[in-house]
């Protein structure tokens, strides 16, 4: 172990624990899980409401999810290492990769799996790749869409602030590769905001996606801390409202997560400030803390609420939200548009 600006990096060949610096294959230095394990003795600051519940700390049986397993998820992790490709499913913990990879979905995660951002609710890794990018990367992500014969596809990315367009371009690389050797299958890009550069946007959507996507994460007044500093609230809304406005019959969604101390007032604003916004899709899902250098979770959502605010989303005029405990931005993404609820059964949980 060797040190960077007095902070240890891990330099032997091992894994790193959640929080350490680590050098990455390509060179540069990374935090594993995103945010930086605190000192000893330092003091971690925390906005939390006061009314925050001791039971935060117990998972309900509504949030369990079965371990990952099966032939289907052991043959889509073989196509991922295949590939070199990395997916936002591992990178950011999402507690539906069993049920995806079984199914033969994966969330495919762009330009590494590095980020340069540094969210406090976000464990995919933080660093500078100071613009490395893999050349093959959209090949690669074509053959597999290809393999997998895959209708529907999300491809999401890191942030990457490192980079003049923000990545943009290899973006739309990668959706034109996949469209060249799967015509048919539909692209949702759930991409970065690209500081707010509307023409990174038109790049991207000019590729020939069927879903733009950019996630707004949590109500106004939390922003920040749960976003990086580089976020924003308002540049978020701006980015879906121009998606829309530059390509009308492209379909917009964004995400939002619950339980970081939220008001239900603050949630029907952001939902208001999203439809106000021509945001067509939305899915509404739990917050679940991915290690103890994140932000805590404030409250645990009930499968009845998520019925709730389902309901006063659509009556906003959503086409559809997806909400649920275990719901992420890219869950069962192909069944949207089936105005089931992705055909989940919020009750059926809570029993």
């Amino acid at each position: 172990m060797s040190d960077l600006l007095s902070i240890p990096v891990v330099t032997e060949s091992g894994k790193p624990r959640s929080g350490e610096k680590y050098v990455t294959p390509q060179g540069f230095t990374a935090v594993r899980d995103g945010i930086k394990a605190p000192g000893r003795g330092a003091r971690v600051p925390v906005q939390r409401q006061p009314a925050a519940s001791p039971a935060a700390a117990r998972l309900p049986v509504w949030l369990r999810a079965r371990a990952p397993a099966g032939s289907g998820f052991q043959a889509v992790r073989a196509l991922v290492r295949e590939h070199r490709l990395a997916t936002v499913c591992e990178e950011a913990h999402c507690p539906n990769i069993g049920e995806c990879w079984n199914a033969g979905t994966a969330t495919l995660m762009l330009m590494g799996a590095v980020c340069t951002r540094a969210c406090r609710f976000c464990a995919v890794d933080t660093g500078n790749p100071h613009g490395w990018l893999d050349a093959q990367e959209p090949e690669n992500a074509a053959r597999t869409v290809e393999v997998m014969k895959l209708r529907y596809v999300v491809l999401t990315s890191v942030d990457r602030d490192d980079l003049p367009d923000g990545g943009a371009a290899h973006y739309a690389a990668c959706v034109r590769a996949i469209k060249r050797r799967s015509p048919a299958t539909a692209v949702e890009a759930l991409t970065p905001d690209f500081r707010g550069v509307l023409a990174d946007v038109e790049t991207v959507i000019d590729a020939g996606i069927e879903v733009f996507a950019q996630n707004i994460e949590t109500v106004r007044r939390l922003t920040h801390p749960v976003r990086d500093p580089r976020a924003g609230y308002e540049q978020t809304l701006a980015v879906l409202a121009h998606a829309k406005r530059y390509r009308a019959a492209l379909l917009t969604k964004s995400s939002l997560m619950l339980g970081l101390g939220e008001t239900d007032a603050e949630i029907d604003a952001t939902l208001l400030d999203l439809r106000t916004a021509a945001v067509d899709l939305l899915t509404l899902g739990q917050y679940l803390r991915p290690t103890l250098n994140h932000l805590p979770v404030e409250r645990f959502v009930t499968p009845a609420e998520f019925d709730r605010y389902r309901e006063r989303a659509l009556a906003l005029g959503f086409l559809e939200c997806v909400s649920g405990p275990l719901v992420r931005s890219s869950y069962r993404a192909e069944q949207a548009l089936n105005r089931n609820n992705a055909g989940l059964d919020n009750a059926r949980l809570a029993r």
